[in-house]
């Protein structure tokens, strides 16, 4: 049974992501010198104040099933939690919907919750396989496991295709746990209708056509928001509940090449997860473009080094021939200019030459070594940044 539950991929998914999780955890543990459990254990405890504010919510303003409190209700999810052969049982709860047909499934500390909301209960009120469906699905996501580890694989879960692939098959996984709970496969159907049709019409949907509508879910657009999106399409999900061996219509290819740069962004849908890719880029730009720009401005002062190499010589050789400092370049007989445009400048009193280039200056200063020997050490000057300095000129003397 356990098998026929589990959607195709979904543990290989589960794995994957876990393993890239923990890769880029260690990673960021590692780059920070451990600054990252600090960033961890405030999350958690950040966590445990969200979820106490939502459990104490569905406790003090939810209604608890028992044997004495809805027992209708209560024996049907009695009974899918046997289905499902689940030995401990989670609190179940109906909570005010306001309007909003749905169900989740939450824990806290180990305790394990399953909420149904008003809505969904009073519009499956004539349906008998309804709120089986909704409770075997959110049952679903607790026998799983699904909420355990979250943390964990939270950085590969924003990865394009990979997270949004990973949580679609997971809700495709809990539909089969609603469907194992429900009566039939067009129940189970008429329960994942409702949400599209609403409270009343679902009772008077055509389920044959409606499934016939998962054809334009091969479209570019329809196919690249699925892509991004954490859930499968209602309408697929209906056909795979009434014919899991049916085959449903093939994506449009070119939709994998855009959604390949939309980040996952959970249940805020794709236009937050290209917000959020505009957001990365704009910090890649913002680190990348000044790095470039260091990087090119590197390269040409590591060639103004090469190309006053001349100019040090020669004065490293007048001072030795002459044991002084020449009054001007043109009394050493080194032009003021060299080949490339950049200008040289001497300090006649240090015997210090600066290259002037567009980037800025570089500063040459000499040394004299026990035997007599000159070596020249440079900086950066007025315009240049450490950073933009070669190694050859931070490194070594020159």
């Amino acid at each position: 049974m356990n098998k026929l539950l589990v959607y195709p991929g979904e543990r290989t998914l589960g794995t994957i992501t876990l393993g890239i999780g923990l890769l880029i955890w260690l990673g960021l543990i590692v780059g920070t010198f451990g600054g990252a459990l600090i960033g961890l254990a405030i999350g958690f405890v950040l966590y445990l104040f969200a979820q106490s504010a939502l459990i104490a919510h569905i406790k003090g303003n939810g209604v608890e099933l028992s044997e004495d409190q809805f027992p209708d209700l209560h024996k049907q999810f009695t009974a899918c939690c046997d289905r499902l052969q689940m030995k401990t049982h989670p609190q179940a709860y109906i909570l005010n919907g306001n309007g909003g047909l749905n169900a989740f499934a939450t824990k806290f500390l180990g305790t394990q919750f399953v909420v149904l909301m008003s809505d969904v209960v009073d519009a499956m009120n004539k349906h008998a396989d309804g709120v089986r469906f909704y409770i075997g699905h959110e049952l679903g996501h607790l026998r799983m496991k699904h909420l355990s580890g979250h943390l964990l694989r939270w950085p590969a879960l924003w990865l394009p295709l990979l997270g949004a692939a990973y949580s679609r098959a997971r809700e495709s996984t809990c539909d089969r746990h609603g469907l194992a709970c429900s009566g039939s496969p067009e129940g189970a159907a008429r329960s994942l209708a409702a949400l599209s049709a609403g409270a009343e019409r679902w009772e008077h949907l055509d389920v044959a056509s409606y499934l016939r509508q998962t054809k334009h879910s091969s479209g570019f657009w329809m196919s690249f928001h699925e892509l991004t999106a954490g859930y499968p399409w209602l309408t697929k999900r209906a056909a795979r509940v009434m014919d899991a061996s049916k085959p449903m219509p093939r994506r449009n290819p070119l939709a994998y090449l855009l959604a390949m740069f939309v980040p996952y962004a959970g249940r805020l849908g794709a236009g937050f997860g290209f917000l959020v890719l505009v957001y990365i880029v704009a910090i890649m730009a913002a680190v990348a473009i000044p790095a470039y720009h260091d990087y090119t401005v590197k390269a040409k002062v590591g060639a103004a080094v090469i190309d006053s190499l001349p100019a040090r010589t020669a004065l490293g050789n007048y001072y030795q021939s002459n044991q002084k400092i020449p009054e001007s370049l043109n009394v050493a007989g080194i032009p003021s200019q060299l080949a490339d445009g950049n200008r040289l400048s001497l300090d006649t009193k240090h015997m210090v030459l600066t290259v002037i280039t567009k980037q800025g200056e570089l500063v040459f200063t000499p040394t004299v070594d026990e035997a007599g020997r000159i070596a020249w050490g440079c900086k950066n000057g007025a315009g240049l940044k450490p950073t933009q300095l070669p190694p050859s000129c931070r490194n070594s003397g020159n």
